[in-house]
């Protein structure tokens, strides 16, 4: 087994006030306790989510049929799997979280940046969620409050927001302020019942496709709407992007969770075990009820809780939309406040608390008009996943090459909590590495911005539009590629780097 470096009692009472607290110090052995089977259970439960229905059955909704939907997503998952274990060792080996991991590549104090820009986008998965459980309330809410669906607009045309679903969004957002307000032991109830629910909830919801679809052949023999392979290859790529976007943000900050790990073959056979599975199997779920609705109801519904409103029974309804908010209240908090929490606790250690994180969070995650982002499929996979994605690139080649290629894994744990340490790079900015972010991330902004609408497509060479599409992977290679040149000469851990 590998030996995991513990920071020295005596290092830990010199490190820099700014760069330390006890969310940010290393976990020592003793307080380690993560098997496989905890990694495992952690990548079921986060993977058992709306989105992950939403993001099969989107595929569904633009063209796929079943098996190129898995296929895609299945090998975005692996692919993305990659960069989640590579990041991962770092976690395990030094008891690390992400932030003070990637000091060792962008300074102690140039980790602000990628916390920072990882943090942003927590903020709007945050929303994402936010609005998917306020919309499940407004679901229940009209069926006995019918004038709800009337009420006059408040809100610019604009913006795309009906009133009724605005107050039920407001509502489920302050309750997830609330829960932040508590702290996040309260939300362990919340995912004892998600871990119960969910499934249960999934298998009846493809028990009824399957019987009201009349069987599973039918369902399974919607064919693919591509006129070509033209078509279908146009559309396969950007949605590859999409699916290892899903969870990028994970492969960065996976270190907050694999630092708790008893050894390196737990973090990584448990990740192994745990995501690529059941994200594929969740997601065939998706597929299966996606494809059925266009047999039962003429109409492909991608979205779970706008089919589950078209059911008849009022109770029935009731109950599905009140489990789905209380299901999406327990992921949001889990998945989408801790992590952001301690990326802007890096910012200040001592004062930003967890609650001044998770309150930074909501707010952003309101501003971020997460109802837009989701309102169809293409704008949930290339304007939310692919856009977000060409940042998060960029961010895993540099801390890949820097930790593997020019580290090989070897860290001065003391000096990322020093302003004096090897990581300091005179300023605490690491130029290197924020000059390969900005080139990788560059080739990708003219693509992003016609996919938003700010520049009419023919206004950006076709190249770059065409370029979008493969964001993540752009990033990541030409981010390798820069940061490996400029580090060259430089002297990393005692030795100069040659190439």
């Amino acid at each position: 087994m590998e030996t995991i470096h513990d920071l020295p009692l005596t290092a830990a009472e010199a490190a820099a006030p700014g760069l330390t607290s006890p969310d940010l110090a290393p976990v020592p052995w003793s307080a380690r306790s993560w098997t496989t089977a905890n990694y495992a259970a952690l990548w079921i439960s986060m993977s058992l989510c709306i989105p992950t229905y939403m993001l099969a059955s989107s595929l569904i909704e633009g063209g796929m049929n079943w098996w190129q939907a898995l296929l895609t997503i299945l090998l975005g998952n692996i692919i993305v799997l990659v960069p989640m274990v590579l990041n991962g060792r770092a976690g395990t080996k030094y008891g690390i979280p992400f932030p003070v991991f990637a000091r060792a590549s962008f300074g102690v104090l140039g980790a602000n940046i990628p916390a920072l820009l990882r943090a942003f986008i927590a903020c709007g998965w945050f929303g994402i969620q936010t609005w998917i459980g306020g919309y499940a309330l407004y679901q229940m809410a009209v069926l006995w409050l019918p004038g709800l669906a009337t009420l006059p607009a408040v809100f610019p045309a604009a913006w795309g927001l009906q009133t009724g679903p605005a107050i039920t969004f407001v509502l489920f957002w302050v309750l997830n302020m609330y829960v932040v307000y508590l702290g996040v032991d309260s939300i362990k109830r919340l995912l004892v019942f998600k871990a119960f629910f969910l499934p249960v909830a999934a298998l009846a919801l493809l028990w009824w496709a399957i019987s009201a679809g009349h069987g599973l052949g039918p369902i399974l023999a919607q064919p693919a709407k591509f006129a070509s392979s033209g078509a279908f290859w146009a559309y396969f790529f950007p949605a590859l992007t999409g699916m290892v976007g899903f969870w990028a943000t994970l492969s960065l900050n996976i270190p907050d969770f694999t630092r708790y790990a008893t050894s390196q073959r737990a973090q990584a056979m448990g990740q192994a075990i745990g995501l690529p599975t059941s994200m594929t199997i969740f997601s065939f779920i998706g597929v299966v009820v996606t494809s059925a609705t266009f047999i039962i109801y003429g109409q492909t519904i991608w979205d779970p809780v706008v089919l589950a409103g078209r059911f008849d029974s009022k109770l029935l309804v009731s109950f599905a939309m009140l489990a789905v908010a209380l299901s999406t209240l327990a992921t949001n908090i889990a998945a989408n406040i801790v992590s952001p929490a301690n990326d802007f606790a890096n910012l200040s250690p001592a004062r930003i608390s967890f609650k001044t994180g998770g309150y930074i969070t909501g707010v952003i995650g309101l501003l971020i008009f997460p109802w837009k982002l989701i309102a169809d499929p293409s704008g949930f996979i290339f304007t939310w996943l692919v856009g977000y994605s060409a940042l998060l690139g960029p961010i895993g080649g540099i801390m890949i090459a820097d930790y593997y290629l020019l580290r090989h894994q070897q860290l001065d744990v003391p000096d990322l909590y020093s302003y004096q340490g090897r990581y300091t790079y005179g300023n605490g900015f690491n130029p290197a590495a924020i000059v390969a972010l900005v080139v990788g991330v560059a080739p990708s902004v003219p693509g992003f911005l016609v996919a938003v609408g700010v520049l009419p497509k023919e206004s950006v060479a076709p190249f770059l539009v065409q370029l979008y599409h493969y964001a993540w992977f752009v990033g990541f290679a030409l981010s390798v590629l820069v940061y490996m040149g400029l580090m060259r000469g430089r002297r990393v851990g005692g030795e100069m780097v040659r190439g």
